[in-house]
């Protein structure tokens, strides 16, 4: 059995405390309510399987406890739960951590970009290019919900992961738009001859 200090900590397993802090709540109102809050850009809560495994880590850690439970157990989803003491202070220092300290968390797309050799200059442009359209839909749609929520008057430390979303996406598509740049004039290119010199060398940066 897990303990509070031995929990792996995750995204959404830090939301589930989060919004267990404001009410006790039935897992379909959890995965709901990060919905409505537009939380799930950040927070992967689309399978509720895996929010239902998350709820009984927590739950083993002492981190939120059975407040009330339905008529038929054989679903989850009737039983409410709520935060515990000891959830709070979890909660709390898990969002300090995870503000304060960088983390190498190992995202898909700089993997991608260590081996982007393999593509070829030209099929590297290619997807590249796909990429930069998805980001610049992403971003048309980030400033809408920025727009909408600041006519709603909604309070901007409710949309501080939108901003940032968007300063990150508004950073990528800059680097992007120059490395496409460069591989559509030739200022970026390369062969199997070019690179088959460095293959036996490893990196030297760092």
């Amino acid at each position: 059995m897990p303990t509070p200090d031995r929990f792996k900590r995750s995204p959404l397993a830090m939301a589930v405390l989060g919004i267990l802090h404001l009410e006790p709540m039935h897992p379909y109102a959890i995965q709901r309510r990060i919905k409505e809050w537009g939380k799930d850009k950040v927070v992967n809560v689309g399978q509720r399987a895996q929010l239902y495994k998350t709820i009984a880590r927590l739950q083993d850690a002492g981190l939120v406890t059975v407040r009330a439970t339905g008529r038929d157990q054989q679903y989850p989803e009737r039983t409410v739960y709520e935060i515990t003491d000891t959830g709070r202070a979890a909660c709390t220092a898990w969002i300090t951590d995870m503000l304060a300290v960088p983390r190498d968390e190992f995202p898909e797309f700089p993997a991608a970009l260590s081996f982007l050799m393999l593509l070829g200059p030209d099929g590297a442009r290619v997807e590249l290019e796909r990429r930069l359209q998805a980001l610049r839909a992403g971003h048309s749609e980030l400033e809408t919900g920025i727009a909408q929520a600041v006519r709603f008057g909604l309070p901007r430390v409710t949309m501080l992961e939108d901003e940032y979303q968007r300063a990150v996406t508004e950073a990528e598509i800059r680097w992007l738009e120059g490395v496409v740049a460069d591989l559509a004039d030739g200022t970026l290119t390369w062969s199997w001859e070019s690179l088959a010199q460095f293959q036996d060398q490893g990196p030297t940066a760092g």
